[in-house]
């Protein structure tokens, strides 16, 4: 085999184990790019507990319980399954009940989650999409009901 071959050779090589590599890591990652998952969601998957994740939905009407100093617990819905969320620190100025709400943190058990981050809602007609799709697929939406935020 000449020089150039083998150059080619190796440059073929090196290329197919990227390519593993990079296929390897998209599929390892595949359900940890979802920004967040919704209540349903996280049930259907059957995220074991530890797990560091993402949940979204709405704050469930009379669900918010203050505890000492600044810990808060809340339920977050999607009008199907509800998840516990304890949370302890500052929560941003827009959170209350039947808003939209992100929480950052780690699922302690089934349908409980400790969140070290709380994200609400931006403006007055914020709705996480896959909260919409929720409602819609239960036949609750409105037409005149806020847009979804994609």
């Amino acid at each position: 085999m000449t020089r150039k071959g083998r150059r080619l050779t190796l440059i073929a090589m090196a290329l197919g184990v990227l390519g593993i590599a990079v296929a390897l890591v998209a599929v390892a990652m595949r359900d940890t790019i979802v920004f967040f998952y919704g209540p349903t969601e996280l049930a259907e998957k059957s995220v074991a507990p530890g797990t560091r994740l993402r949940i979204g939905g709405l704050v469930k009407m009379d669900s918010i319980t203050r505890g000492e100093g600044r810990s808060v617990t809340f339920v977050v819905t999607d009008n199907n399954r509800d998840v516990a969320v304890s949370y302890t620190g500052q929560l941003p100025d827009l959170f209350r009940e039947g808003q939209g709400v992100v929480a950052e943190g780690v699922l302690i058990g089934p349908a409980q989650f400790r969140a070290d981050t709380v994200l609400a809602k931006h403006d007055e007609t914020y709705m996480p999409r896959e909260v919409a799709d929720s409602l819609k697929k239960q036949g609750m939406w409105q037409p005149g009901d806020a847009p979804v935020k994609k």
